[in-house]
Order: C-alpha cells, then sequence, then structure tokens
C-alpha cells in the first residue's frame, strides 16, 4: 500500500478520539467510515462532529467542512467499509483484550493490501501484531487529543511493521496537514506519553507535598516550559543552556525528583470522591456546565492559532 491507493478509510470507535479523527480524514478528502457497535455512542458521534466542525469554523478554518460532511459516513456495521478500506485505524477502549479481537477481527475482513492501524496510548504494537497473518501491515498510529487540533500523530513501529507501511502512514499524515513522529522502538506508553506521565507525575508530586496550588504549579508549566516546548523541543533545550549547566544542576536535582511507581494520593482521594475531572464537573478543578462549554471553545481557538503560529 502507498498513499497514493489510499482514499478509503475507516475509524472504529466512536468514543473520545473517533469524531475528530473521522473529521480529520475526511477534511483532508478521503472517503470515511466512523462506526461503533454501540448505538447511543454512535448517535453521541453526531453532535462530537458537529462541534468539531464548528470549533474549526470558529478558529477561522473556513474551507473544505461542507464537503468533508460528505465524505463522512456514520454506522453500525463498519463490515463492510472494511472490507473494500485502504486504511484502517482503531481506537476502541485501551483494553488489550478488545484491541487483540478487534485486530483477529480485521485480518480476516480487511483486504491484504490494507493497513491496519491503532490509536493506542501505549499498548506495544508487536503485543497486537502476534498471530495475524500478514503482521507487517499493522503499525501503531497514535493521535493526540483532540485530534483535529493537536499536529503530532506518533507512527509507531512494531517487531515486524513493513517499511512500505511506515512509508505509506507517514506520508498518510502528511498529507493532512499534520507532523508524523516516528517511533522506532516498540514500548509501552510510546513517546508522548512517557514523557507527559513524567510531567504529570512531578507535577501531582508537588502538589501533594503543598509546594505549590494546582493552579500556580500549572500556571507556571504553562507559561515557562510549556511555552518554551512548544518552540524548543527538550532536548533541543538542553543544547539552548548548555549540556555543563545541565550536568551541574541534574547533579544534584536528579535526586530529589519523584520517583514513585504509584499513583498520587490527590488523584486517588478525588476518586474515591467521584471527582472525575471534566467528566464529574470536578476534578483537581472545579467547573460549571457553563465553564465547560467555553473552556472547550476558548482552548480549540488558542490550539488553532498556536498550530498557525508554529507551521507558519
Amino acid at each position: 500500500m502507498t498513499v497514493e491507493k489510499i482514499h478509503d478509510v475507516v475509524v472504529l470507535g466512536a468514543g473520545t478520539m473517533g469524531p475528530g479523527m473521522a473529521a480529520t480524514f475526511a477534511r483532508s478528502g478521503y472517503a470515511t467510515t466512523l462506526s461503533d457497535v454501540d448505538p447511543a455512542q454512535l448517535e453521541k458521534a453526531r453532535g462530537a462532529i458537529d462541534f468539531v466542525f464548528e470549533t474549526l469554523l470558529g478558529g477561522g478554518v473556513e474551507t473544505g467542512i461542507e464537503a468533508a460532511r460528505a465524505r463522512l459516513t456514520l454506522t453500525g456495521d463498519a463490515s463492510a467499509a472494511v472490507a473494500r478500506a485502504d486504511f484502517v485505524v482503531e481506537t476502541v477502549p485501551e483494553r488489550l483484550d478488545i484491541k487483540r479481537r478487534v485486530f483477529e477481527q480485521l485480518s480476516d475482513q480487511a483486504r491484504e493490501d490494507a493497513v491496519l492501524a491503532s490509536d493506542t496510548s501505549g499498548i506495544p504494537i508487536s503485543t497486537l501484531q502476534k498471530g495475524l497473518r500478514n503482521p507487517g501491515r499493522v503499525i501503531g498510529m497514535h493521535w493526540s487529543n483532540p485530534p483535529h487540533l493537536i499536529p503530532v500523530i506518533e507512527i509507531i513501529k512494531g517487531a515486524e511493521t513493513a517499511k512500505a507501511t511506515v512509508d505509506a502512514t507517514v506520508a498518510l499524515v502528511k498529507s493532512m496537514g499534520m507532523v508524523p513522529g516516528i517511533v522506532d522502538r516498540d514500548i509501552p506508553g510510546f513517546v508522548e506519553n512517557r514523557v507527559l506521565y513524567a510531567i504529570m507525575r512531578e507535577a501531582l508530586h508537588l502538589l501533594d507535598e503543598g509546594v505549590a496550588s494546582a493552579q500556580a504549579i500549572d500556571d507556571i508549566v504553562r507559561w515557562g516550559i510549556g511555552y518554551k516546548l512548544a518552540v524548543i523541543g527538550p532536548l533541543e533545550l538542553l543544547d539552548v543552556a548548555g549540556l555543563d549547566v545541565y550536568t551541574a544542576v541534574a547533579g544534584y536535582l536528579n535526586k530529589d525528583l519523584c520517583n514513585d511507581a504509584g499513583i498520587s494520593p490527590t488523584v486517588l482521594g478525588k476518586v474515591d470522591e467521584g471527582k472525575l475531572g471534566i467528566k464529574t464537573q470536578g476534578g483537581l478543578f472545579e467547573y460549571t456546565a457553563a465553564q465547560l462549554e467555553e473552556l472547550a471553545r476558548k482552548r480549540a481557538r488558542l490550539l488553532l492559532a498556536s498550530k498557525k503560529a508554529l507551521l507558519s
């Protein structure tokens, strides 16, 4: 499979990621089918897709929206779409047994030359490849949330992923105006989540220890680390600071950083209280329904503006 031969795309799973992923494929000119086995979830996805397109329009992306709607089909039975698809990506719940079952079905239903991708956040692709016919066409394609706004997509090579599969997937990502990040070694969490979870672990440790408030920690990271990292990557930043300076600071600071393999007691306490974050209108911060809607729109506008600035 080459990117020139990719015309029909199927997205399996219409939960958190599926609608935004499907809308992105459709906006990029691909005939796209979004499928879910749960009728209620599929109906909810219709509203999510509308919100995605409204968000893009609100952020100044005015071209191709109506054409994208026409290319996008929602269905509860993806078997016919999978049979003709050139590229299939699953974004079903993050459980190995469910994903393994999906790939076993895809191995039987999809064409032999179709690429089969997983949007897993950290399950090794090599594990998903095991025992499948033609495992060389299986690859990781990890999108970031919200998928229609965050430019990077991790491309993860499994132990048996063919070079042609990698090349086609990278070209597909580029054709959508996205940024492919190739992960050469298939390890749990890949690159993005390993770095992200290290940051979140330290931030939660500082909160647990009473070093600063949640708001202060977020402000410092957002306007300090985050502001710089949007322009200069962490390894480039080492060169900017100087490896000698890093060596001096790391010599005393590294041993004092959190390396706890457990979960933050603050988080565990919130979970016990049923405060899970935005989905319950309260977590580490509290929200009203009106605040949540405006917050989603505000963050989308800022992410779109940042993307335009950084890609210009």
